[in-house]
């Protein structure tokens, strides 16, 4: 079975290469780069096997995106405590949908109410929406990028409505095709990234239900999370061209 390897990042500024890719089970590091070639120095090198190959890579590449820990480090926190986050952050709140489906939608009246008649008379009496707005009002971003299946869930076309709401609290809501999303190579994460220095991972069970956030503060994570977002941002539509166009 192929591995499952996540890229972590490159010390090139263009080339690529160098880079360092991490193997999502076993924590293993694979390091790509230009090869060491010349004969007096490979003769140098102790326990070299036949078939490997030596790689040049830069110091700093590893100390920035080599993980540090065959784990990282993360604080596990309950819903409760994710919630307060929202009224906390100072700057930016940023998040990455990729599921096909979340549980916790389906069990609301909202959901129902779009199941049977394919539109929902949104409210704002939720008290997420009280913060969002109030975050909002004082100058704060909130951003999503929520990626969509073609043809699109049941789910996902409830969260394509469920955009009116959220936009009438101030965030700016954008979409990107599955396919887009993985031709950008974006992980299959759902995350929020607060003030581009606070990662929250949002942890799933086998019926897709929200069931705890691992918080991350590494900071080659954080930069990893960044640099989806900045890729996400920039070729995700605003939902209301994106809903036009389908």
């Amino acid at each position: 079975m192929a591995r499952r390897l996540r890229f972590n990042g490159t010390g090139s500024g263009e080339g690529g290469c160098p880079s360092v890719h991490e193997d999502l089970d076993s924590g293993e590091v694979i390091v790509h780069g230009p090869p060491l070639t010349d004969p007096e120095e490979i003769a140098q090198l102790q326990r070299l096997s036949e078939g490997e190959v030596a790689i040049v890579v830069p110091r700093d590449l590893l100390t920035d995106w080599a993980p540090k820990d065959r784990t990282r480090k993360a604080r596990t926190i309950g819903l409760e405590e994710f919630s307060d986050l929202f009224g906390k952050f100072e700057h930016t709140a940023w998040r990455l949908e990729t599921r096909s489906r979340y549980a916790s939608d389906e069990a609301t009246d909202t959901y129902r109410q779009f199941v049977e008649t394919g539109r929902v008379d949104w409210t704002f009496d939720h008290p997420y929406c009280k913060t969002i707005r109030e975050q909002t009002d004082l100058g704060k971003r909130v951003e999503r990028v929520r990626i969509v299946d073609q043809p699109p869930t049941t789910g996902q076309l409830y969260l394509l409505d469920n955009a009116k709401r959220n936009s009438g609290m101030g965030e700016d809501i954008r979409n990107l095709w599955r396919a887009d999303a993985d031709r950008l190579r974006l992980p299959a994460e759902d995350f929020w990234l607060f003030d581009s220095r606070l990662v929250a991972l949002l942890r799933f069970d086998d019926d897709d239900q929200l069931t705890h956030v691992d918080l991350i503060t590494e900071p080659a994570e954080v930069v990893r999370c960044s640099m989806i977002r900045d890729a996400a941002w920039h070729y995700a539509v605003p939902w209301e061209e994106f809903t036009a166009g389908m």
